[in-house]
């Protein structure tokens, strides 16, 4: 069993910024959630323990990492509590759906939507709106790292690739000094927009 790995470290892709959406925070969560479940379900049990493109991470380590860093953010900033489903190492296939499920039902209710997330770092927002700034881009980058350590589709949407891209590049200096990316790895200017936005990230392709 993986020991884990705490959030906040070089494969902590979290960003700060405007997030690409595809309609509402809701709908925006619920396209990139269902891929990156897919790739979930289709993880081969014995590849649970695979190395992660995230250095000291397997496989599981990078669905410990999503659930259970956004039940934090959203229990210290807004007093919500998500669903407990079974601990990664025991059935990390049950402990994403559960998870996944039950920030979706969050999102799609507006009592709970609308609420007001309080953080030192963003501010005051509502859950919606941080949801899709910090949580669900996490989700989209993370499928590459899951499907890498286990063998599966890596390709990413090209546009929503180009339009985080975009929006980080700005930061570059700032999200470099938070230590939640490793360093850039240099890629052709003529790069693929997914080439090019993991490689800002720190991963190597």
């Amino acid at each position: 069993m993986s020991a884990g790995r705490p959030a906040g470290l070089p494969c902590d892709t979290r960003r700060p910024e405007e997030p690409v959406v595809s309609d509402t925070p809701a709908d925006d969560h619920r396209a990139v959630a269902a891929r990156f479940t897919r790739t979930v379900r289709g993880a081969d049990p014995a590849r649970w323990d695979d190395p992660a493109p995230c250095e000291g991470w397997v496989a599981r380590d990078v669905v410990r990492h999503l659930v259970e860093w956004f039940p934090a953010f959203l229990r210290s900033g807004a007093g919500l509590s998500l669903p407990a489903g079974p601990s990664v190492d025991e059935d990390p296939v049950a402990a994403w759906v559960v998870h996944s499920d039950g920030v979706q039902t969050l999102l799609d209710d507006p009592a709970t939507a609308d609420l007001v997330v309080k953080n030192p770092h963003l501010g005051e927002m509502s859950v919606a709106q941080a949801t899709a700034m910090v949580y669900t881009s996490d989700v989209f980058l993370h499928t590459w790292d899951l499907a890498r350590a286990t063998g599966q589709d890596e390709r990413l949407d090209p546009d929503r690739c180009a339009g985080m891209l975009a929006g980080m590049l700005p930061m570059d200096e700032v999200l470099r000094g938070s230590g939640h990316y490793g360093p850039r790895v240099p890629v052709p200017d003529d790069a693929d927009p997914q080439t090019a936005l993991l490689s800002f990230i720190g991963r190597r392709v």
